[in-house]
């Protein structure tokens, strides 16, 4: 079935510090100016790397940046940070800023990206081969990562690691095995499905099956449409028909950014094919976000057993198998228009 593929492409949101800023109020109104700091947009000859705690507060920040020679004082990070909404998506982890730096500087360091050692960002919708590679990229280990994965312990009632490290911006300190890395997103997956209602579901299917539809849900479309396509795969399930999912047996053949399918693809044999296979596939074909983990759950309500995307950003729904296939014909002609750009 056709989706949009864009929702691979999505920026996921990062692990925040979470800062708390006792008597900021009061900080603040003795001036931010009256706080010592060096001249902004100034090239620092020297970088010095910053640990940041996970749940530091910003009086604790500020304070490492002043012993660090960073900044000129604390209170000019710390009235910046409590001003600056900003300062609440700084990663935890080793930061690489310049020495000598305004407080102004000093943020936009911590908030760069390139400047965190070891930042590993999983996408929503990476397939697990991705993540490891790039773990490795961040400096672990193929072999260590490999053989953390072969004895990893899942969570009761789920089968399979894909579909379980979560998706978000991890920075591990130095000498984070690769285990305890694999395991903090595992444990950051567990969380997001209890939020979701995942593993408190008292429907007809368990949490595997749940998060594999998840998966599904997330490389067939766009957010908004994320509780309607929930509601097609539940529906085709009850109604006993193939899910006939583009996503699954792209998942086979390792293909990224490709709405069509050809009839030779869907003919291929694998359990993963939907076409040819009724039901679930054996496993997840990608690691999920919250928002398609939450509708796999909680399925819009609707008789709809097709969807297909029209053109980018217009995806549309129908129980009836002829309004599907004057869709299709209206999505043919915008695929050989060039709407979709590249996809063949």
């Amino acid at each position: 079935m056709s989706g949009s593929r864009s929702a691979f492409l999505r920026v996921t949101a990062a692990l925040a510090v979470v800062f708390i800023f006792t008597g900021g109020v009061h900080q603040l109104r003795s001036g931010v100016n009256a706080a010592p700091d060096f001249p902004c947009s100034v090239d620092s000859a020297v970088d010095v790397s910053i640990e940041i705690s996970k749940g530091a507060t910003g009086s604790a920040i500020a304070l490492q940046l002043y012993e660090a020679g960073v900044i000129k004082s604390s209170p000019a990070f710390f009235r910046l940070a409590v001003a600056d909404k900003r300062s609440t998506m700084i990663a935890p982890g080793a930061h690489i800023l310049g020495k000598e730096i305004c407080a102004a500087d000093a943020l936009d360091q911590l908030l760069d990206s390139k400047r965190i050692a070891g930042l590993i960002n999983i996408i929503e919708g990476a397939w697990s081969s991705e993540i490891i590679k790039s773990m490795v990229a961040a400096g672990f280990k193929e072999t260590d990562i490999k053989s953390a994965i072969s004895q990893i312990r899942l969570p009761t009632g789920l089968k399979v690691l894909e579909g379980l490290l979560f998706p978000a911006q991890y920075s591990f300190a130095k000498g984070t095995s690769a285990q305890d890395a694999l395991q903090a997103m595992m444990d950051r997956a567990m969380t997001e499905l209890s939020k979701s209602g995942i593993t408190t579901s008292a429907g007809k299917y368990n949490a595997q099956q749940l998060v594999t539809m998840a998966s599904i849900i997330q490389a067939e479309g766009s957010t908004q449409d994320f509780a309607k396509i929930s509601r097609v795969i539940h529906n085709r399930l009850e109604k006993g028909m193939p899910l006939q999912m583009d996503s699954t047996v792209h998942y086979v053949q390792k293909v990224r950014g490709n709405i069509f399918l050809s009839t030779k693809s869907t003919l291929l044999k694998s359990d993963y094919n939907t076409y040819r296979k009724y039901g679930l596939p054996p496993g997840p074909i990608c690691n999920p976000g919250f928002d398609a983990l939450f509708a796999s759950a909680n399925p819009a309500e609707g008789d709809w057993i097709y969807f297909i995307t029209v053109a980018p950003g217009d995806t549309r729904f129908t129980e009836s198998n002829d309004q599907f296939s004057t869709w299709k014909i209206e999505y043919k002609k915008n695929l050989r228009a060039g709407l979709f750009g590249s996809s063949k």
